[in-house]
């Protein structure tokens, strides 16, 4: 399954890098807030709803960078 509506301006124009990026933040974000997901099970949704393939190598080198501390986008 993918998101394909609502799609924010400009968000097809992303590169998929781009798009990694985002959600590595959106990810972030949600996981300051208490939760029972683990960072890789939120990680992996958010790739798959976006259609994005990422590595198992990717995911927890993403997973290490999201669980070690504050974001280096801001």
């Amino acid at each position: 399954m993918t998101q394909d509506e609502p799609i924010m301006h400009g968000s097809t124009e992303a590169s998929d890098q781009s798009k990694v990026a985002g959600i590595v933040e959106q990810v972030r974000v949600d996981m300051q807030m208490p939760r029972s997901e683990t960072t890789e099970m939120m990680l992996r949704e958010r790739f798959e709803a976006s259609g994005l393939q990422v590595s198992p190598e990717e995911l927890s080198r993403l997973v290490a960078e999201i669980d070690g501390g504050p974001s280096p986008v801001g």
